[in-house]
């Protein structure tokens, strides 16, 4: 082989060489944009239009979201490009989904729930700490399989209930976040080995009425 035929051997393989790198360059781009726009999508509030909805329907309006994570949260493999795309976030529910109830409602008690095993008890003590009674049950797919869970914080410090009332009215509207890492099985009591980190649940509502 000349050494004009090794020349354009290395110029060959030195083209090819830079391709590959600028590929990968752009494929860490692409993920490190993902990252990102997830993080915000997960930092912003579950449901800022609720009071608006309120208002529209004249009752009660709500929004339940539990936050199931792209990676090691037991998500089948199909599901994973819908977390990333930012259309699957886990499971939720809100008003209009079947069965949908509003429970006990005070300044430091939220009661809510629906069809399918949704139980959402948030409660705080008189210094605003989530106290141990806070639970939220939910059916969930692992793998494809349908489950219901009832599982609570770990951690009691993690997390908040905040209301107001509406001026002039028994009308309450606020928000709660809390994280919950210690899950039973619904149907057979036995505590499961799920969720493998800590999930976040968060809530929006307004309009609902004291009571209870």
């Amino acid at each position: 082989m000349s050494d004009g035929d090794k020349s354009l051997d290395a110029s060959g393989w030195s083209t090819m060489r830079g391709k590959k790198i600028l590929v990968i360059i752009i494929t860490l781009a692409l993920l490190l944009a993902c990252i990102i726009a997830l993080r915000l999508r997960r930092d912003k509030p579950v449901g800022p239009s609720v009071s608006e909805t309120s208002r529209l329907i004249g009752g009660p309006a709500f929004e339940v979201q539990v936050e199931m994570p792209a990676f090691n949260s037991g998500r089948a493999p199909w599901e994973i490009p819908g977390v990333i795309l930012g259309y699957d976030h886990g499971p939720r529910f809100d008003q209009a989904s079947p069965g949908a109830q509003v429970g006990k409602i005070a300044p430091h008690h939220i009661e809510l729930s629906a069809e399918g095993g949704w139980d959402v008890l948030i409660k705080t003590d008189g210094e605003g700490r989530l106290v141990q009674e806070t639970h939220v049950a939910f059916p969930v797919k692992l793998g494809g399989r349908p489950l219901n869970f009832n599982c609570r914080p770990a951690d009691l410090t993690i997390g908040y209930l905040h209301t107001t009332t509406r001026t002039g009215s028994d009308e309450v509207e606020g928000s709660f976040e809390l994280e919950v890492a210690i899950c039973k099985n619904a149907v057979s009591g036995k505590t499961a080995a799920w969720p493998y980190q800590p999930l976040r649940v968060r809530g929006n509502f307004a309009g609902l009425k004291k009571q209870g």
